[in-house]
């Protein structure tokens, strides 16, 4: 039997694939890309300036010019890259993502075969604590956590190309730091804009929101999204956080989205990867198990999503691509008949 030569490569590029997250970690670790960028290109001096080994420093950087995240040699000297500057260290940098991936979340990953077999989070059984309990103890995982959030953002600045929010009142649901609300309303200057999370997240939404647009279009409330979200609003959006909670918790929070609606002409925004089995790509399906891995969730097919909005008195009116395969799925209410709250 002759070896299928192109298919073997195939295979030892994917085994191999975490060994190249692993060596970009150390990377990162030791500060490598901010030190290359001032101009510490030798292993020499990189070895002084980390206080790594020389000759692993070397080996390590043999590899990850390969791989296209620096140039040069050892000799000449390694110079920065477009891959090498998104993990410097500053606002929109990758690197606190690099870390949490090459920490907590590679230890999770290696309880895999346990989170496939029963279907529970990896996180859970390496840690043994759930994942946003373990958040709640570690404030260096939390605010790594809450780095690689802002920076999986880059699809923002498209929203209001794919959503008119011209003179309406919208109301971010789990709205985190605050940052798509902050570009919706720079977008549109005559929209409204209501930010809707827990207690603990408003002072630095606060702070975020009145650097970038300021206060006086903002309203700020805390409070549980499943016993109710703010009254009165044109659009709903939920970003990025209905992969952790059940179907029936999904519907509820769709349907108190629908009740508290300003009228039929109201909308959902939900802005998600979803998963499909015919034809699945890459990103969205390791996002997926990726969720298995640390909170045990999962993200959805569109027909899924589609019947939750379904049960709660939703439709589909139409979605829309955003970069790195996120969709948006605009919902309108079911009924034109008046849907405000009391």
């Amino acid at each position: 039997m002759t070896a299928d030569i192109e298919a073997t490569r195939d295979v030892i590029d994917i085994i191999t694939g975490g060994w190249r997250a692993q060596a970009l970690y150390t990377a990162v670790r030791l500060g490598i890309p901010d030190r290359v960028e001032a101009g510490c290109g030798t292993p020499a001096r990189l070895a002084r300036e980390t206080g790594a080994d020389e000759e692993g420093v070397r080996r390590l950087m043999r590899l990850l010019v390969a791989m296209g995240v620096f140039e040069g040699d050892g000799a000449a000297g390694y110079r920065g890259t477009r891959v090498s500057r998104t993990l410097l260290d500053g606002p929109h940098s990758l690197r606190d993502m690099c870390l949490l991936h090459g920490e907590d979340y590679y230890t999770a990953w290696g309880h895999a075969h346990h989170a496939i077999s029963t279907a529970g989070s990896g996180f859970e059984a390496a840690f043994g604590r759930p994942f946003y309990d373990h958040l709640g103890r570690d404030p260096v995982t939390a605010r790594r956590f809450q780095n690689t959030l802002n920076a999986g953002n880059m699809f923002f600045p498209q929203v209001p190309e794919v959503f008119d929010f011209s003179d309406r009142t919208v109301v971010d649901v789990g709205g985190g730091g605050g940052d798509l609300l902050a570009v919706i309303l720079g977008a549109a200057p005559k929209a409204e804009g209501t930010f809707f999370d827990r207690d603990h997240m408003l002072p630095a939404a606060r702070d975020h929101l009145e650097a970038a647009v300021g206060l006086d279009r903002v309203r700020l409330v805390g409070g549980d999204m499943f016993e109710g979200v703010p009254q009165g609003g044109d659009v709903y959006i939920l970003c990025r956080m209905l992969a952790r909670w059940e179907d029936d918790a999904v519907v509820a929070l769709f349907a108190e989205c629908r009740d508290a609606m300003a009228d039929a002409s109201s909308r959902v925004l939900v802005l998600d990867r979803f998963v499909e089995d015919e034809d699945p790509t890459v990103l969205p399906s390791l996002w997926d198990l990726h969720l298995l891995m640390t909170t045990g969730g999962a993200h959805r097919t569109l027909g899924g999503l589609t019947a939750l909005l379904e049960r709660a008195g939703l439709y589909v009116e139409r979605t829309a691509g955003l970069p790195m395969e996120t969709t948006a799925v605009i919902a309108a209410p079911r009924t034109p008949e008046p849907v405000g709250g009391g």
